[in-house]
């Protein structure tokens, strides 16, 4: 019998009516999601297969871009957690993943509530089982030592209160324009302060969207494009010449500036593509705002 095909997000009902229980069934898909990494420097493919809250199964893979600098790749567990932001998941309680996860990664996660008790197994290990992230990074530095305890972190419901002038400018395509303002109030930015959201356009007419996401330790901090790529990947993208409009939405007077790395991925990624940036300005009243 054909293996089904590997998949982005499972649905509660199907883990459920699975044979195996998650336990096992999260390690038992990990080798499978590893075709849909797309490591084309390191040739070295990893897979992260999370449980949400909700019971829904989501995956994440390495992305790599040729002709840029390493720094903007996108890590298997930021794509997992990306891919569950995308799909309204508001836990991870656990992932079994093909490689340990880097410094980077383990930082990353950090960016959750309860973050040490999320569980991990690593299926190329001699003997893989469930071990809390506290074992992985037992003093860590995170959201704790800079933010109020009541702030929202990653994966829990936010609106930055931006808004853009009206009417929207001429020569902007609303169906693009709407999706990057969304994602940009969506954003998790709480250390600059500086939330940024882009919306891709493919040649099939289809709308990807994805939020900046900060990182208390900044450096882990992934890009608004990178989200909209795990989006494009996730929604069955192809090559990325596909994508042939793009438009970011980040706020005016932001310390952090999204325009010139967005633009200058796209140019590699896709040359070809329409690129266009909008300014948002923030509520008196946004937890963003200086």
């Amino acid at each position: 019998m054909e293996q089904p095909k590997p998949r982005f997000v499972i649905s509660a009902s199907e883990a459920q009516a699975h044979s195996s229980p998650i336990a096992k069934l999260l390690p038992s898909l990990v080798s499978p999601a590893q075709s849909l990494a797309r490591p084309p420097i390191s040739n070295f493919p990893v897979a992260a297969v999370g449980l949400g809250a909700s019971g829904r199964i989501f995956v994440g893979v390495n992305v790599e871009f040729p002709g840029l600098p390493f720094h903007h790749t996108i890590h298997a567990e930021q794509f997992l957690l990306t891919n569950l932001a995308l799909h309204g998941e508001t836990r991870l309680d656990s992932f079994a993943v093909s490689a340990a996860p880097c410094g980077h990664c383990r930082q990353f996660l950090q960016e959750l509530r309860d973050a040490p008790d999320i569980q991990i197994l690593i299926t190329s290990h001699a003997n893989p089982h469930f071990t809390p992230l506290s074992h992985f990074l037992s003093h860590r530095f995170g959201p704790h030592d800079l933010l109020p305890k009541t702030a929202p972190l990653l994966l829990e419901p936010r609106h930055n209160a931006l808004s853009l002038p009206t009417p929207i400018p001429q020569n902007s395509n609303p169906n693009l324009t709407l999706p990057a303002l969304e994602a940009a109030n969506n954003s998790h930015a709480p250390y600059s302060a500086s939330p940024s959201g882009v919306a891709l356009l493919d040649s099939k007419g289809t709308v990807h969207k994805g939020s900046y996401i900060e990182s208390a330790a900044y450096n882990p901090s992934l890009g608004p494009l990178q989200a909209a790529l795990v989006a494009f990947i996730v929604a069955g993208g192809g090559a990325y010449d596909e994508i042939v409009a793009a438009v970011l939405v980040e706020k005016e007077g932001a310390i952090i500036k999204q325009e010139p790395t967005v633009r200058l991925v796209l140019h590699s990624i896709s040359p070809h593509c329409h690129f266009r940036t909008f300014l948002a300005t923030a509520s008196s009243h946004s937890p963003i705002s200086s």
